[in-house]
């Protein structure tokens, strides 16, 4: 579904990504680990057309990505949660919601999909008429996920989701992440709960310094005791 050849990204003089190579099939949970400034964050960042100076190629469900703008990239089924969450004040969870549809081809099912949407979020269910920057920090990090879903995009990134959460939601949302595998959704995770990480992914890379080091079957790396040493703390 989604292949990177030779990525490479700038930020100013500072070459962030160097040669950055990996593929993610469909109905994969692919993971990127690594210690914090490798370069995970800024990989999605590139591929979802948020970086100002990037050179390689990203292609996706047999397009490039690289020439198109980030709106675009949305409109061809790739969806991104940062790690800001980027909740919009002011606005309620439903309209919150509401903006994952701006620029989707579902957008005139909009009713229809918040519906699916709260059944698979029931605590945001429960609150689709509170401001949604009231809830709590992993009420709000579903909220931003929920939001990326509704469009029912084919490639889900994911960047930190469990940051800053109480371990019982992040049980829950790692739940909800195999649940969207089940489904057919493709996720590529960036997460610095390695272990938990790993668990649930088919596959991993491994960036150190901007550059892939390594790359192998989830099962393999967690198996791996150099790894574990070296990133399973991070």
């Amino acid at each position: 579904m989604l292949r990177i050849s030779k990525l490479n990204a700038w930020y100013g003089a500072s070459h962030a990504l160097q040669d950055i190579s990996m593929e993610v099939s469909k109905g994969e949970i692919v993971c990127l680990i690594g210690r914090n400034g490798a370069g995970k964050t800024t990989t999605l960042k590139s591929i979802m057309g948020l970086m100002d100076r990037i050179r390689g190629s990203a292609i996706f469900k047999g397009k490039e990505l690289l020439d198109q703008p980030a709106h675009a990239r949305f409109a061809l089924g790739l969806a991104y949660v940062p790690e800001e969450r980027r909740i919009v004040q002011g606005l309620s969870v439903r309209e919150n919601l509401r903006l994952g549809l701006v620029a989707s081809p579902q957008k005139k099912r909009e009713s229809e999909l918040i519906d699916e949407i709260a059944q698979i979020f029931p605590r945001l269910a429960e609150r689709l008429d509170q401001e949604a920057v009231t809830m709590s920090g992993g009420e709000q990090q579903m909220l931003a996920i929920a939001r990326a879903m509704i469009g029912k995009p084919d490639l889900i990134m994911l960047d930190e989701p469990s940051e800053g959460i109480m371990p019982v939601l992040v049980d829950e949302m790692f739940a909800l992440f195999r649940s969207m595998k089940t489904q057919g959704t493709t996720v590529l995770l960036v997460e610095q709960n390695v272990e938990l990480a790993l668990d649930i992914a088919d596959r991993a890379y491994v960036l150190d310094q901007g550059a892939v080091v390594h790359h192998a079957s989830a099962q393999e790396l967690l198996a791996d005791s150099e790894i574990k040493e070296r990133y399973c703390s991070v």
